[in-house]
């Protein structure tokens, strides 16, 4: 049997292990099986060092995706500009790499709503997700960025990265989030929890032409996606990142081309039926 799993702190709510189970399903690797663990950042170093070599590869979710940075023995050039890790594989050595699918899974769930090659783009809060979803914005063709954060501070860092990264960010700017005032975006990203979701909602303008992306998917649609439908934005979900992120897993892990419409199904199912 070979293994794979999702490890974080909490995990109980992880959709991945549906998602790659269908995937293994479709592609009849009934050899395969796919957990979930709970795992902490003190605890990751351990929990590796006692895998035994069935164990193919890791998901990771917070608050594990900068400690995979620390057990991984060698780690990819896009891990590394993020900051942050979601994924270990395994090495033929026995090491582990890490890299960063959630890169990938923002550009592939944005990319076929795009129309032409998007170069404005703001990205709603700073926290850990965002400098992914800004790889992902620049690797797409924007090159200004607009960041609009509850802790402006963290904003401004946030933008300084992107401007010093040479992603191709070449100017942008930083205010509060109430500030989203601009119509002229071409992508917007919300990266804010759930639980600020009605204030962010609030504060999206009565018209706008673009794309929202929202990185949630639990409770969809969200605040966030409701109020920007109703601008007339085309509206993504945050499980098509989900999915997408998870599909580039499921390649590294098993060797194979990810099934990504029956892993989407899974998801659509594991929702309820929303997405």
């Amino acid at each position: 049997m070979l293994r794979a799993a999702v490890l974080g702190s909490p995990v109980a709510h992880s959709f991945s292990p549906a998602l790659h189970a269908a995937g293994y399903a479709a592609c009849g690797l009934e050899d395969w099986e796919y957990g979930r663990h709970e795992v902490d950042a003190a605890g990751l170093p351990a929990f590796v060092a006692g895998l035994d070599d069935t164990w193919r590869g890791l998901s990771l979710t917070m608050p594990l995706k900068e400690a995979a940075l620390e057990v991984a023995s060698s780690v990819s050039d896009v891990a590394r500009q993020a900051g942050a890790a979601n994924t270990l594989v395994r090495r033929d050595d026995g090491g582990w790499d890490a890299t960063n699918t959630d890169v990938s899974g923002a550009a592939e769930a944005l990319r076929p709503h795009l129309l032409g090659e998007p170069r404005r783009a703001l990205v709603l809060g700073a926290g850990a997700t965002a400098r992914s979803v800004v790889l992902a914005l620049a690797g797409l063709g924007v090159t200004t960025l607009t960041v609009r954060a509850r802790d402006t501070a963290k904003g401004a860092d946030l933008l300084a990265w992107a401007l010093d990264a040479g992603i191709g960010i070449r100017n942008g700017s930083v205010a509060a989030i109430d500030a989203w005032v601009t119509t002229k975006d071409d992508v917007v990203v919300s990266t804010v929890p759930p639980a600020g979701g009605e204030d962010v909602a609030a504060t999206v303008p009565a018209q706008h032409g673009g794309v929202l992306l929202d990185v949630v998917y639990a409770g969809w649609p969200t605040p966030v996606a409701r109020a920007a439908a109703a601008a007339g934005m085309t509206v993504v979900s945050g499980l098509d990142l989900l999915v997408h992120q998870a599909a580039a897993q499921f390649t590294l892990f098993t060797g194979r081309p990810a099934p990504v419409e029956a892993m989407a199904g899974a998801g659509i199912a594991a929702l309820g039926g929303r997405a």
